[in-house]
């Protein structure tokens, strides 16, 4: 099915061709191809506005995630009644957040890439509201960025490998 990746925002240029590329790869990889998938490209005042909106933060941050199946479990995946229920929900990336948070040697493109697929990961019911759930994330994510590296050549780690 359909990825839909939007571009709102002027301050970080965005190359959405490679980063379509490697999202229907990280799809492939996670089973989750034949079901839509919305990525939105914001700035610090809009996500920090979302942030605000629906998790009561006034602070911008990477990536809010919007599934379109709330109740999902982590590792399930989701069961549609219908065509129009081949939908994942919308990822949100706070891509001038991203790029003022990488690192010295981290290659901005990377970053974004694990961010989203950390995003896509809470979509498809993972957390990381306790240790458990964390470690579940940590492997599930890992798992899936160390078969795009290899599908890539960058040497990709979980976004989540430090929250605890």
């Amino acid at each position: 099915m359909s990825l839909v990746i939007k571009n709102l925002q002027r301050v970080v240029p965005i190359r959405r061709v490679p980063l379509r590329r490697k999202m229907d790869l990280v799809r492939s990889i996670l089973g989750v191809k034949k079901f839509d998938l919305g990525i939105i490209c914001v700035d610090n005042k809009t996500i920090q506005n979302i942030n605000r909106i629906y998790r009561n933060k006034n602070v911008p941050t990477d990536v809010l995630s919007f599934p379109f199946y709330e109740n999902l479990k982590a590792g399930e995946f989701p069961q549609p009644h219908s065509p129009d229920d081949y939908n994942l929900g919308d990822i949100f990336l706070g891509v001038e957040y991203i790029l003022q948070h990488c690192r010295e040697r981290e290659d901005y493109c990377d970053v974004l890439m694990v961010t989203a697929t950390h995003g896509l990961c809470h979509l498809l019911g993972f957390t990381h509201s306790s240790e458990a759930e964390w470690q579940k994330m940590y492997n599930q994510e890992k798992l899936v960025l160390e078969e795009l590296s290899r599908y890539t050549g960058a040497r990709l780690q979980p976004l989540s490998r430090g929250l605890y």
